[in-house]
Formats: structure tokens, sequence, C-alpha cells
């Protein structure tokens, strides 16, 4: 009967040795008969007690998918049979299977279709007090169709040189006109135009802004030093004008170099700074001899986007990437430990549970403490080594037939002694 359950055991293991996140487990020999060593007490027999070995990896396989993840040491996934959306309490499961993709809602769900859960992080990026030692808090991870608000713009700023050999003429060229794109409340993208116009005074250039309607804000004109260990940084700005429409307004402070646009594009007017650089400085706009290079200019916010694609990183932090750009954390993805991992109990679907022998379990960060780190885009295989299986199966039926020649032994001697009674 031992070694019958310790083939069945290989056999279980052979028929896994493909199935994602398996774990491998045996059936170990122990004597059977009294426990108490006393005069004339023998063993019996034999016995087999199944052992897991839920503390061996299993081959990394890499994927396309950037949601199938790996474990490398210590840890589970947890995961429910259902959508957990935080309101109640489903049971959870531990798993290694970690060939999740998303269902036709977006939730991560493996083959087994069990989805993964994780610690989900609010708009600041912050993950809020939660408690490791139990599974409430967690939610299912979903990668879905989202928004994300963009951030409208506060502030520019305007680098570049302007071709000195342009002004002083008698009859001045065309302006240069570079632009700076600007995001409104909404996330939409709109832009300021700035037209630089040299003018018949050497060193002099006009400045107009428009917005790409042709509505104007306001004028002014900058001069440059064309001498000295300044010469090509702005000497003086003057004659500012405002030609906006109020709300819209323009203002500039000629000392710093800074304007002031208000545009009329909300209840509120969304109100813009663009540095140009102050006076007696090269940290803004130049004006040296040479080819014209269009102007650089720079803006802080961002556009409202829509989730592109995701990503995981080794610590389990699941990324949202958006189509404009910005990267933001959206789940935490942690690993169940507990203290003995062969001890936990075991279902199908390659799930386990905490039981008594376990020792209770943690919801740690991956990579950190006994945790593991996870990999994206790749499966774990199951642990099984088929030649050592092999090499066991042969093992255990030698036994078995040894164990099956002291049978027919027995049976002859029974069958001699009854003839010996005739």
């Amino acid at each position: 009967m031992a070694n019958s359950k310790a083939v069945s055991r290989i056999s279980y293991n052979i028929a896994n040795s493909d199935t994602y996140g398996f774990r491998r487990s045996f059936a170990q020999m122990l004597t059977a008969g009294s426990t108490i060593p006393t005069a004339g007490a023998q063993a019996s027999g034999v016995r087999a007690e199944v052992t897991h070995q839920n503390t061996k990896d299993g081959t990394q396989l890499a994927t396309t998918s950037a949601t199938n993840l790996a474990i490398s040491g210590n840890g589970f996934f947890a995961v429910t049979r259902g959508v957990n959306s935080g309101d109640g309490e489903p049971q959870h499961f531990l798993t290694r299977a970690g060939d999740f993709q998303p269902d036709s809602m977006g939730y991560l769900r493996n083959a087994a279709g069990l989805y993964l859960a994780g610690f989900p992080y609010d708009e600041t990026g912050s993950l809020g007090v939660i408690d490791r030692n139990q599974f409430s808090g967690l939610e299912t991870v979903r990668i879905a169709e989202m928004s994300i608000a963009g951030n409208p713009t506060t502030a520019m700023t305007l680098s570049g040189n302007l071709p000195s050999q342009e002004t002083g003429v008698a009859t001045p060229g065309d302006p240069f006109v570079s632009s700076i794109e600007y995001f409104t409340a909404l996330g939409a993208a709109e832009r300021l135009q700035f037209s630089w116009q040299p003018t018949s005074t050497a060193n002099e250039w006009t400045l107009n802004v428009t917005d790409a309607e042709g509505a104007t804000y306001g004028s002014l004109t900058a001069t440059f030093n064309d001498s000295g260990p300044m010469a090509g940084s702005i000497n003086s700005y003057s004659g500012v004008t405002s030609t906006a429409t109020a709300p819209a307004a323009f203002a500039f402070d000629t000392t710093t170099g800074q304007a002031t646009i208000t545009i009329n594009n909300g209840t509120t007017p969304q109100t813009i700074t663009v540095d140009m650089g102050a006076p007696g400085s090269f940290s803004g706009l130049n004006q040296f001899a040479g080819d014209y290079i269009p102007l650089v200019g720079n803006a802080d916010g961002t556009q409202s986007g829509s989730l592109a694609r995701a990503e995981i990183s080794a610590n389990g932090t699941v990324y949202g990437i958006f189509d404009n750009g910005m990267r933001r954390a959206l789940y935490q993805i942690p690993l169940a430990t507990v203290p003995n991992p062969n001890g936990l109990l075991t279902a199908d679907n390659s799930i386990f549970l905490v039981g008594e022998d376990s020792g209770a379990f943690t919801l740690a960060q991956a990579g950190t403490g006994v945790a593991g780190e996870i990999t994206g885009g790749a499966i774990e295989s199951s642990n099984v080594d088929i030649a050592e299986e092999l090499t066991e199966l042969i093992q255990k039926q030698r036994a078995f037939s040894s164990n099956a020649k002291i049978i027919t032994t027995a049976d002859e001697m029974l069958d001699e002694t009854v003839r010996l009674k005739r």
C-alpha cells in the first residue's frame, strides 16, 4: 500500500510536469507500528507520508505578454475565484500560476479562472494604511480602458538665438515665428505663437504674442547688447503693450524678462508665465550672428490621456502607461509568504490554502524581506524534474516487487504448514 501511494504521487507529478506553477509532491516512507520502545515491541510495517516541495522554483519561460508573471524566490500570488471590488471579503487562495491575461472587462485572470489581487494606489500615488496580515483591502487587478486627467500649464521658458545680421537694415525681412504647446485645465493641447520681427534699428526686435487662431495678447521691444562681455545677451525690454481682450490679459516684467499671459479658456481664465531671460544674462534669448535656429520653448503640464499599456516592475508595482506619456502606479501586487511553505494545503488548479502547518501569512512587497521578486512577461513552469521522477519510479517499482515476493514466500510457508498437519 505504501509503495502504491508513492507511485501514485510520481504519476501525479509526471502528469503535471507542464502545468504552470505546479509544485511537486512525493511520498516519504516512515516506519509504522508501535511508537513506544517497550520490550518486545516491534515495527509492524511501513507507511507513506505525502510531502510537498513548494520551496523549489520552476524554470521561468519568457512570453510576449507583459501581464504574465513569474516569481523568483519565496512567495505566492493572492487570487480569488471571482472579481473582488474591495467591498466584500471573498475567499483568497495562493498560487504560483502566473499566466494572467485581461478578461473581457480588463481584469487579470489565469487559465484556471482565478483573478489576481493587489493593493490599489489612489490618485496621489499612495497605498494608504494597509494591513499586510489579512486579505482585506485587496482588489482584483484591472487593466482596462481608463483616462487620466491632464495638468494645466502654468509656466513656459523660451530660449535660443536670434540672428543679429537681420536687424539694422533699411527693409527688415519677415518675422521669425515659433510656437509653444500648452495644456488647458481640460487637458486639451493648444499653442501660443511668438513672432520676432527684426527692426531697422540694430540689435532690436519687436515681439508679438498671439494664439493659434490669431487673437493677439501683446507686444514688446527687446534690445540686445552688441559689445563687451555681455555681447549677445538682452540689454533691455521696452514698449510693453497689451492688446488682449478682457478677461484675457498680457503683462510683462522688464526687470525679470517674464511675461504673464492670461488666457480666456474657462470660467476661471488660465494664467501662464513665460520666462524669456532677464536683461544682462544668457539664461534665455540671445542674439548672435549666424543662421536662424527655431527657438526652443518648454512648457509644464500634461495632456489628458488614455491607458495605452501596462508594465509590472520587480517589486510588483503595476504601472499604467498613458498615450500622453504619463506613467502612473495603479496597483501593488503583494506576495503571500508563510513560515513553512511546504505545510500549505493543496487543492485543484495549482492553488494552496493556509493551514495549521504552514503558519500565518504575510502579504509582503516583492523584493523585501523573505519575499522573492516578480518578473513580468514570464511564466514559471512546474518544478517537476522528469528524470528524477523516472529514477524514483524505478526504485519504487523494485521495492514493490520485493514486497510482493515476501507475500508469495509467506503464502508458500503457510501452505507447507497446512500440509504438516496432514
